[in-house]
């Protein structure tokens, strides 16, 4: 499992350029993975909505512009700089409906929340920073209230017949165009070394059932580079 520390530290130093990445390593595929993690969040109707490891906020602003008059956003990150980028952005922008928004700093092994008190919790990205995903999940159904749901956008296995290209993308393109991009070759080492370990669609499912939620399913996308899961509690 990740070093915490050594997690926060590395999304510090890629703060300021962690959106430019994003776009470029996923050729932009990262919009239409939001827009469907927002499409199955508004299904649900909910009116609070906890965004676990928000990051730069782009799934928080997403849902906020997506989602109808009255919701309120709680964007959670524990890293400081990232919640700043998000803060910036959040102030700059003329986009009223961003006043749902509300930045706050926590960690996702002990969400500083009440227990029942989120309709829908959403977690982009970031499941897989964890130090124990077993805990975090444990931790989001603490704090969802009955009836409510939880969606894990993640990195994934990629089917069989793409893996192998697939994994030469990640061990020796990834790193490179990202330390073009961002200036740390090694934050992008880490990710590809965390996508790779990662439990596959199936393995995650029981994880989410073994935290004590239900009705657990998994989309895969793009050949299955990427899944979101969905699951009640």
């Amino acid at each position: 499992m990740p070093d915490p520390s050594a997690v926060n530290l590395m999304f510090a130093r890629i703060a300021h350029r962690y959106d430019v990445a994003n776009r470029l390593l996923s050729g932009g595929a990262d919009l239409w993975w939001r827009r469907r993690l927002v499409n199955e969040v508004k299904e649900c109707r909910p009116i609070r909505v906890l965004d676990l490891a928000t990051g730069s906020g782009d799934v928080a602003f997403s849902l906020a512009r997506a989602m109808p008059h009255g919701i309120h956003i709680t964007g959670m990150d524990f890293c400081r700089p990232m919640l700043d980028e998000a803060e910036s952005k959040k102030g700059l922008s003329q986009d009223n409906r961003y006043a749902c928004i509300e930045f706050q700093q926590g960690d996702g092994m002990a969400l500083p929340l009440a227990a029942e008190s989120y309709d829908a919790v959403t977690l982009s990205f970031g499941l897989r920073n964890m130090a124990n995903r077993g805990v975090c999940l444990q931790e989001i159904h603490r704090v969802l209230k009955p009836g409510g749901c939880l969606f894990i956008l993640e990195f994934s296995q990629a089917f069989p017949w793409f893996r192998p290209l697939y994994l030469c993308y990640l061990r020796h393109i990834l790193p490179v165009l990202a330390g073009w991009v961002t200036g740390d070759r090694d934050a992008y080492v880490y990710l590809n070394e965390s996508i790779e370990s990662f439990p596959s669609r199936a393995e995650l499912s029981g994880e989410c059932r073994k935290a004590g939620f239900s009705a657990v399913t998994a989309a895969p996308m793009m050949l299955g580079i990427v899944a979101l899961h969905k699951a009640s509690k």
